[in-house]
């Protein structure tokens, strides 16, 4: 595989949250190692709530299920609400099930790294284990390496987390390579 398209999604709606600004990161990563990338956040992942009978049509959905089908690898972050992930983002993952009819149903044989971020380390690691089970029902492979960020620590978190970050992005890359 030449030039692998890694997905980031997740996030909050505003443009500039921690956990958007922790998928960008991911994908600029992912870009030095010659990588194509889309990062989905905040509106690009703000549909309608789900409806498994009958999903209003969206083209903001229907451009996402499409970058979804492109992707060779994910990245999914989100920010701890209460212990969990997001509304938001597990709304937009809900609607992953539009994918189950494709020939790669879901994120099946995809690597998918994981990114938490939280104002305390009790929610971010709580969300790490939410968004693996997530995944794991979706049929992806997750990194060894997930990334819990307490955005509470001292000093700029997101910088501390960037090595995590990197191995992350290098376990999924690897992994395509195999």
């Amino acid at each position: 595989m030449s030039k692998p398209h890694i997905v980031a999604l997740g996030g909050t709606s505003r443009p500039e949250s921690s956990t958007g600004r922790a998928l960008a990161r991911c994908l600029s990563i992912a870009e030095e190692a010659g990588a194509r990338t889309t990062l989905l956040t905040g509106e690009a992942i703000n549909f309608p709530h789900y409806e498994l009978c009958d999903p209003v049509p969206d083209a903001r959905v229907t451009h996402f299920v499409d970058v979804l089908r492109s992707a060779d690898a994910l990245v999914i972050g989100s920010p701890g609400y209460h212990g969990t992930l997001s509304g938001l983002v597990k709304n937009a993952l809900d609607y992953v099930e539009l994918l189950r009819g494709d020939e790669r149903v879901y994120f099946d044989r995809m690597p998918v790294g994981m990114v938490a971020t939280a104002g305390g380390w009790q929610a971010a690691v709580s969300t790490m284990s939410a968004l693996r089970t997530v995944v794991h029902a979706l049929r992806g492979w997750p990194t060894p390496l997930g990334v819990a960020i307490n955005m509470g620590a001292p000093g700029d978190p997101l910088d501390d987390a960037d090595p995590q970050l990197r191995m992350m992005v290098e376990q999924m890359l690897w992994f395509l390579q195999r």
